[in-house]
């Protein structure tokens, strides 16, 4: 790890300590600010075993506000919590984004939406997260391994996606939401209608969303790039002193054209079909089409010593791939998954709480393409687990639990006239998890924090035995039917201070992996025009952290910073295959944040007087400027040119928002983004079109990332 690293966010941190010092003599001013801080460590987090307030969470929690959320631009609802630290994102194209926590991603991290976990093959580079980021609210990001509570797969953490909240008995409500973005044209809106009457709850909503190629100033117009999607929920349900039962059903259908990132060996432009322009809306070949449906039934019933929790969640996953025609389509996954999680939570009694439970899942997945990527297969897990958490008078919280799992995965034969494409096999693998974890409370400002677990992850059957084309990803991928399951063992450290005038964070973290698995660059070529990778294994190390500070010397100013960093490495091998594949570069995020008016009190800043706010139009008035610093990612996979450096990069951002009112009611709400203003050509070291055809004319190789674009979005409440 290297110095300049840690001495950067230790020197913030220090110099956060020093300004809350030398501020301490305005305390009396600062009360409300004091007070919004605090009510960050009272939030209650649900990613951990049951309900527990964010402060006496052992493992590193990020919270994403609805505020937040409101005032990002993204693509989708990975992208928008790609900032936070600690996370990235790998993309293929505009519309596909995968979570990557502390360097690991693809089925090491498991997203939660409807209270089950979300599964529509992610084990694919091009294949997304498929839900709708207009239904959900708020976002918790657990950092670090979570299998005690998930399962295999949860390995890096787990990204919770939290719907809208019901309403009050009494209420009805709708909300109408729309945006629009510059650079690709993107038009988005969303429709919303929920209420709660004698205890009968429901929540409608429908989405829709379309964009164009984006563009940027090396390549112009990226062909490929363009997506449509469409997405409804519905739930019903009963909210009674019993508990609650909930119905919810939701569906998600995504367009998303395929960026082939192949040039003219003479221009060096990218291909595209003929006809085709940057400006149209319309899907193009190749293409893909995804449609995901669930249905989710959430029980919840109250005891007198807890309550029992019961979900069961259907979802079925279809993904096609039209590659020649519009109307055939030569790949065709068709996923069915059924999930269940029974489990009980005690009140807390004595400063005890404890919980039990058991879940799994039930997967079939087949092929009805005429084009192979993974055989057929069939997939069963359970999970059963305890944990048991102690507080002492508010001060020292105490957690640990213990979990085991089974999983079986058998794969199908596939006989064509070459010979067999897959061959018939089963494994089973058993897991054997847990951890161990303690806060101290120190005193109001700080807190200590110290976890270590055990995480667990079975091979995905597209490491074991796939065996064709990844177009999206445009290479050819190998598996390996031996391969056996990853183990991690991880310390998480962190250390929290929060004052009127500073809130600051250092978490670290250090995680062995036994197993790791990986693909590699092998000089066949399988596939003409395809490069070929194969999967195979490891042991591996990754050291880092994230470390922030937000200062706020005065109500209205926020100065916030933060800096996460990972190092990833593979042990006992040579000097071009030292780090793992795909590691995050080393990110710097600034923010200077001016809020001109505030909720709290409804009070205009610089001496204004509280009637001239009562009569203002405006309410969370503010303005914003932000840079996100990525480092040069040295740290690379180079044997077979499997990985390149990518070179450092800024982008600077500025933003606006606003509550309109009228007469104090809140009428609308109103954002605009600019992200990327000086319009700057870089590409992330997680993008997969990094890779793509080189342009002979300039030198440049690969596809380049989204060049400026300005969001405008305006929310509509209305109160029935």
């Amino acid at each position: 790890m290297k110095t300049r690293y840690i001495i950067l966010p230790l020197l913030c941190i220090c110099t956060a300590v020093a300004a809350q010092t030398s501020h301490h003599k305005h305390a009396e001013d600062s009360t409300d600010v004091f007070f919004r801080h605090l009510q960050l460590n009272e939030l209650t987090v649900t990613g951990v075993t049951g309900d527990t307030k964010l402060k006496h969470a052992t493992t590193p929690v990020n919270i994403v506000s609805p505020q937040i959320l409101r005032a990002t631009s993204s693509m989708n609802i990975i992208d928008a919590i790609s900032h936070q630290p600690g996370v990235s994102q790998l993309t293929t194209g505009g519309s596909i984004s995968k979570p990557i926590i502390r360097g690991l991603g693809y089925n090491r991290v498991v997203v939660m939406s409807e209270g089950v976990r979300q599964e529509g093959q992610q084990w694919g580079d091009e294949h997304g997260i498929e839900v709708d980021g207009s239904s959900v609210n708020s976002v918790e990001i657990l950092k670090g391994p979570a299998s005690l509570m998930y399962g295999s797969d949860a390995m890096a953490g787990v990204v919770i996606l939290h719907a809208q909240p019901t309403l009050a008995e009494g209420e009805m409500r709708a909300n109408v939401s729309t945006e629009y973005q510059t650079n690709n044209g993107l038009f988005h809106y969303s429709l919303q209608m929920a209420g709660n009457q004698k205890g009968f709850v429901w929540d409608a909503r429908y989405s829709d969303k379309m964009a164009h190629a984006y563009k940027n100033k090396y390549d112009g117009y990226v062909p490929g790039s363009q997506f449509r999607e469409r997405a409804g929920r519905l739930m019903l349900g009963l909210n009674q002193s019993w508990g609650h039962s909930r119905l919810t059903w939701t569906a998600y259908h995504l367009t998303p054209n395929i960026v082939e990132g192949e040039r003219d060996p003479e221009t060096g432009e990218l291909e595209h079909e003929e006809g085709w322009k940057g400006c149209q809306y319309s899907k193009s070949l190749p293409f893909q089409q995804v449609k995901h449906y669930k249905l989710v039934w959430d029980n919840s019933l109250n005891l007198s010593s807890g309550y029992l929790k019961a979900i069961i969640g259907y979802q079925q996953n279809r993904r096609q791939e039209f590659e020649e025609s519009a109307d055939e389509y030569e790949l065709f996954f068709k996923l069915h998954t059924l999930t269940y999680d029974l489990r009980y939570i005690t009140n807390e009694w004595s400063g005890w709480k404890l919980s039990t439970g058991i879940g799994g899942m039930y997967q079939k997945s087949g092929n009805e393409g005429e084009e192979y990527l993974i055989p057929d297969y069939r997939l069963f897990d359970f999970g059963i687990y305890a944990t048991a958490t102690k507080n002492f008078d508010d001060h020292w919280t105490l957690n640990g639990g213990i979990r085991y799992d089974h999983r079986r995965l058998h794969g199908y034969e596939l006989i064509e006239e070459e010979g067999f494409r897959f061959t018939d096999f089963t494994r089973h693998f058993n897991g054997l998890t847990g951890s161990i974890g303690a806060v101290c409370n120190i005193n109001d400002h700080f807190n200590l924090r110290l976890n270590l677990a055990r995480g667990f992850r079975t091979p995905n059957m597209s490491e074991l035995a796939s065996n064709g084309v990844h177009e999206g990803s445009l290479r050819y991928e190998i598996g390996n039917q031996n391969l056996k399951a990853e183990y991690s063992l991880q310390a998480d450290l962190g250390l929290d201070f929060t004052s009127r005038y500073v809130s600051a964070q250092l978490a670290l973290f250090a995680n062995r992996i036994d197993n790791y698995i990986f693909t590699h660059r092998v000089p066949e070529e399988i596939e003409e025009a395809y490069l070929t990778y194969a999967y195979t294994q490891g042991d591996a190390r990754l050291l880092g952290f994230e470390a922030g500070v937000d200062l706020h010397p005065v109500h209205s100013v926020h100065f916030s910073n933060s800096f996460s960093y990972v190092d990833a490495q593979l042990l006992h091998t040579d000097a071009d295959t030292k780090y793992l594949p795909f590691t995050p570069a080393p990110k710097w995020s600034s923010e200077l944040k001016w809020e001109l008016f505030h909720h709290s009190h409804n009070t205009v800043l610089h001496h204004h007087t509280s009637d001239t706010a009562h009569r203002s139009p405006f309410n969370n008035l503010y303005l914003a400027a932000a840079l996100d610093c990525y480092l040069k990612q040295s740290n690379i996979y180079s044997a077979d040119d499997t990985e390149t450096v990518t070179p450092g990069y800024a982008l600077l951002s500025l933003s606006a928002g606003t509550d309109i009112q009228v007469k104090g009611r809140k009428i609308a709400e109103f954002h605009i983004i600019a992200d990327n203003l000086l319009d700057k050509a870089y590409q992330n070291h997680l993008s997969r079109l990094k890779y793509a055809d080189e342009n002979i004319i300039t030198g440049r190789r690969g596809v380049y990332n989204m060049g400026r674009n300005i969001t405008f979005k305006v929310v509509v409440p209305i109160i029935l």
